[in-house]
């Protein structure tokens, strides 16, 4: 079997245009946990001069990774999958205690053309997930959003401190088919 992704939405550019706008933000630690959906960005983190591209074994690492960043004195960005927002659920009461810029991308699975039924139930629910935890919740369904809710995300997030997570829709990323 071979994995394809059938994006409704492939303009190649979309990574491209956050890993901009993390830039403009002097965002340095980029902690994630290895995703298709987030691997060209992934790639430019790990290629950047600036940018630290720091590998999780469990996306709630993250969490506390962005905490002792800010502490340090650096920003960051954690970029995940819908699926790993269930492993942070604990982690995120870090977020109001401590009153620290908090940031997440996160690729939606569960949605758009799913073929996996182990996907839908988090990819359903991760939006409520992140309200109730007093996270602000954006959403980029098409490249052409992808600059604005960026750079609305990030003003929230480091400037308001506010947290934001931006949904990135399984219809912008693409559906993963397994065919024979």
């Amino acid at each position: 079997m071979h994995a394809r992704a059938d994006a409704a939405d492939t303009a190649p550019n979309w990574p491209d245009d956050i890993f901009a706008t993390l830039q403009r933000y002097d965002v340095r630690q980029v902690p994630y946990v290895p995703d298709a959906g987030h691997s060209t960005l992934i790639q430019r983190v790990l290629a950047s001069s600036t940018m630290r591209g720091i590998p999780l074994t469990t996306e709630e690492e993250g969490v506390a990774l962005l905490a002792g960043a800010w502490t340090g004195g650096q920003r960051g960005v954690l970029l995940m999958q819908s699926s790993g927002v269930g492993n942070c659920i604990n982690m995120l009461s870090l977020i109001p205690i401590l009153r620290f810029p908090f940031l997440t991308l996160v690729t939606m699975r569960g949605e758009w053309g799913e073929f996996n039924p182990w996907q839908v139930p988090m990819g359903s629910t991760t939006q409520g997930v992140f309200e109730l935890s007093g996270i602000k919740v954006l959403r980029a369904s098409n490249a052409a959003e992808v600059p604005a809710v960026l750079e609305a995300a990030a003003a929230q997030a480091y400037n308001a401190l506010t947290p934001t997570a931006v949904l990135l829709s399984q219809r912008l990323i693409g559906a993963k088919v397994f065919t024979k």
